[in-house]
C-alpha cells in the first residue's frame, strides 16, 4: 500500500468505528498522528533517494553530450589533417554517443519528472500532518460527544436505526478508500522498441555517419571558403 492510500485510510476513518476499537479515544487520535509523521518519514526518504536518482540520470546525460562534442572536434581534426578514414572513425563514435545522449536526456526527464510529483506529494503529506495535529483536540471531543450519543441511542431504543447508519457508513468509508486507492496509482506504460537485424542496423549506423561525414566536410568547405 503505498503511502497516500495510506494517508488516505488514516484521514478517512469513520471516527465512530475508531472509538470501538479504542478503550482511549484520546490516545487512538494521537497513535493517528505517529503513523501519519512516520508515513510522512518514508515519503522525505523516498524524495531523496529520487532527487539522488535524478541527479545521476542528469549526469550521465550531460556526460553523452560531451562526449558527442569531442568525438566531434576530433573529426574535425582528422578532416583538416587530410585523414578522411580517420574522420569518419571518429564521426562513427560521435554517432554512438548521440544516441546514448538521446536514451540519457529521454530517462533523466522521466525521472525529473517523477521526483517533482514525488516532491508535491510530500507537500501534501506535511500540509495533512499539519491539519491533523490542529484538529487532535477537536477529534478528541467529537470522539467523546460521538460515545455519549451512542449510549443514549442504546438507552432510549434507537439502537437499531443507528445501526443500519453505521452500515451505510462503513459501506461508504470502503468505497471511498477503494477510490482513494485508485487515485494514489498510475500507469506508466512505455512503448517497447524492435529489434532490428544487424545487417540492417549495420546500414542504417553507416548511413549515419555517411550523413555526419558530409555535413562535417561541407561545413569546413564552407570555413575555408571563408578564409
Amino acid at each position: 500500500m503505498s503511502v497516500f492510500s495510506r494517508l488516505s485510510d488514516l484521514l478517512k476513518a469513520n471516527i465512530n468505528d475508531l472509538i470501538d476499537r479504542a478503550e482511549d479515544p484520546e490516545k487512538m487520535v494521537k497513535q493517528v498522528i505517529l503513523d501519519m509523521q512516520d508515513e510522512l518519514n518514508k515519503a522525505t526518504q523516498n524524495y531523496g533517494k529520487a532527487k539522488a536518482s535524478e541527479r545521476m540520470a542528469e549526469k550521465r546525460y550531460l556526460d553523452a553530450k560531451q562526449v558527442s562534442a569531442d568525438w566531434e572536434n576530433k573529426a574535425k581534426q582528422a578532416l583538416a589533417a587530410g585523414k578522411e578514414d580517420l574522420a569518419k572513425q571518429a564521426l562513427a563514435k560521435k554517432v554512438k554517443a548521440d544516441e546514448d545522449m538521446e536514451a540519457y536526456k529521454e530517462m533523466y526527464e522521466s525521472i525529473s519528472n517523477q521526483t517533482e510529483a514525488i516532491g508535491d506529494q510530500v507537500e501534501v503529506l506535511k500540509a495533512k500532518l499539519d491539519e491533523a495535529k490542529s484538529r487532535q483536540a477537536m477529534l478528541i471531543a467529537r470522539a467523546q460527544m460521538a460515545d455519549t450519543k451512542k449510549d443514549l441511542a442504546k438507552a432510549s431504543g434507537g439502537f437499531g436505526g443507528n445501526s443500519a447508519q453505521e452500515k451505510l457508513d462503513r459501506m461508504e468509508e470502503k468505497i471511498s478508500m477503494k477510490e482513494a486507492e485508485a487515485d494514489a496509482f498510475t500507469e506508466i506504460a512505455g512503448n517497447g522498441e524492435n529489434e532490428l537485424r544487424d545487417s540492417f542496423a549495420k546500414m542504417e549506423n553507416d548511413a549515419k555517419v555517411d550523413a555526419e561525414f558530409a555535413r562535417l566536410m561541407a561545413e569546413m568547405n564552407g570555413e575555408k571558403s571563408a578564409e
